[in-house]
């Protein structure tokens, strides 16, 4: 090839490159209509192929699905909104804010309807000093609610919405029946609107064990007992929902989660509905559950040699008491209480708790090497029977007496019960269940004392001491005149 023909082609072979090798102009044409399988519906399917597929889309539709449509529909968002007072982190802080100083802080939940008129379950903690409670339904609606009552020891707050007629309502199960190893989901609202729909969420899992107690290490006195792992996860803003089995039926209210991270790690908890139907019951007849109490403390006795679990004897037995009059006494050895087989102190705690006021109830006993079953008839609350005392216009006192030390746990053996607060004195940060101690300077040993103080020190400042969950605990706060 002579030079003068190379240079023609050393043109023209960049630009057939460009070209595409020579393609030719019809190509964009052909490649536009390759994009007709975006535009065209799907051809109909082969009577074999639509078998199919009819098959597939049956098998989607498990247990699980069926279980979430059934439930889903009626459980709820709940948000509520309190007051609690500011307390400064700094001394800039405790020159800035003034005494008193308040805030509005919101807070949310889950909970699920069980009555077309709008009844909701729900975790107390997540209505506890609620000065507004908004329900929201699945499907947008949105109703405010009126805290019915609420039980702080079993965490379980029954609401009524306003307004509410032809709700849907989740169908409750039977948690006795539960088998380990079961598929349950949680259904719940975690995160509340961060995720900008109504409509809950559901995780799936099994029953991971039942009869749970955590808490009540280390010197922990709160403790949460009897209750239903799983590994359904459970996330903030799930306290409340539903945790549902493959029938569709409400076995559980979740609670709470054990997690070093604050997220689901497996470890979650939910409150037996049969529990939670009895308490439920309770407080939509009067506002309040009245817990069983017969009267008797039990301690773990550790065996002698390597063997792990302890025997659990009866510790004390308060004077009076239903435990004395069936014939409870120190130094017995507990085997079971109700249906609950015991092999710690905190199992007798979790069947006290299933134990139905006025209901008689069975304690297994070994005494002597003889093993026989004492039926004890459980009694009211000694603080519930006890002669209440009106200080100011927030609270309701009762003077300590030994039964009410021991129904309640409490170390100080004088003192004043707080078993009814107004809304203006939990934004002070009290509770029912604080034992006062002392106020500013002076030791209370009577419901009448606290009461006269209180009065005496209208429009003046006022330190309160106060013995909660085994520890001490001080609130200052303004008397109005």
């Amino acid at each position: 090839m002579s030079r003068k023909s190379l240079i023609p082609a050393l043109l023209i072979l960049p630009f057939a490159a460009a070209c595409g090798g020579g393609a030719s102009a019809n190509e964009p044409a052909a490649r536009e209509d390759g994009l007709a399988v975006l535009r065209e519906p799907p051809p109909a399917r082969p009577a074999e192929a639509a078998r199919l597929g009819s098959a597939v889309q049956e098998a989607r539709r498990t247990a699980i699905v069926a279980a979430a449509e059934r439930v889903a529909p009626a459980v709820v968002s709940v948000n509520v909104l309190r007051r609690e007072r500011v307390v400064p982190r700094s001394m800039w802080e405790e020159m800035m804010i003034p005494p008193g100083a308040e805030r509005e802080v919101a807070g949310l939940g889950s909970g699920f309807i069980i009555t077309p008129e709008g009844l909701v379950i729900t975790n107390e903690h997540v209505v506890r000093a609620a000065s507004e409670v908004m329900v929201t339904l699945p499907d947008g609606r949105e109703f405010d609610a009126d805290v019915v009552g609420a039980d702080e020891v079993n965490d379980l707050a029954l609401l009524r919405i306003r307004g509410g007629r032809g709700l849907p309502v989740a169908p409750l199960g039977n948690s006795d029946g539960l088998m380990i190893g079961e598929w349950v989901i949680a259904i719940g609202n975690p995160f509340g609107f961060l995720l900008s729909n109504p409509e809950p969420s559901v995780s799936a899992g099994v029953v991971s064990a039942v009869g749970r107690n955590i808490g009540g290490a280390g010197g922990q006195r709160s403790v949460s007992l009897d209750l239903i792992q799983t590994d359904a996860s459970i996330n903030p803003g799930n306290s409340g929902g539903a945790l549902v089995n493959a029938l569709g039926e409400v076995v559980g209210v979740n609670s709470s989660i054990l997690s070093s991270t604050g997220g689901s790690e497996g470890l979650g908890f939910a409150i037996p509905i049969n529990r939670a139907r009895r308490i439920a019951l309770d407080l939509a007849d009067d506002g309040r559950y009245r817990r069983a109490w017969i009267g008797a403390d039990v301690e773990a006795v550790r065996a002698e040699g390597p063997r792990r679990l302890a025997e659990v004897r009866i510790s004390q037995v308060v004077g009076g008491s239903p435990a004395e009059r069936a014939g409870l006494r120190r130094g017995m050895r507990v085997v079971s209480i109700g249906a609950k087989r015991i092999r710690t102190p905190l199992d007798w705690q979790a069947g006290l708790l299933n134990a139905a006021y006025g209901e008689p109830l069975e304690v297994r006993v070994m005494e002597g090497g003889r093993e026989r079953t004492i039926r004890v008839q459980p009694g009211d609350l000694p603080s519930m029977g006890a002669e209440r005392i009106q200080a100011l216009r927030d609270f309701q006192l009762v003077t300590l007496t030994p039964a009410i030390r021991a129904e309640r746990g409490l170390q100080s053996e004088q003192g004043a019960l707080i078993v009814g607060l107004s809304d203006a004195a939990r934004q002070l940060g009290l509770r029912e269940g604080d034992l006062i101690l002392q106020i500013n300077r002076v030791r209370v040993s009577s419901a009448e004392e606290a009461a006269r103080m209180l009065g005496q020190l209208t429009g003046t400042g006022v330190v309160m001491y106060v013995e909660r969950e085994g520890r001490l605990a001080a609130t200052q706060f303004m008397l109005g005149s």
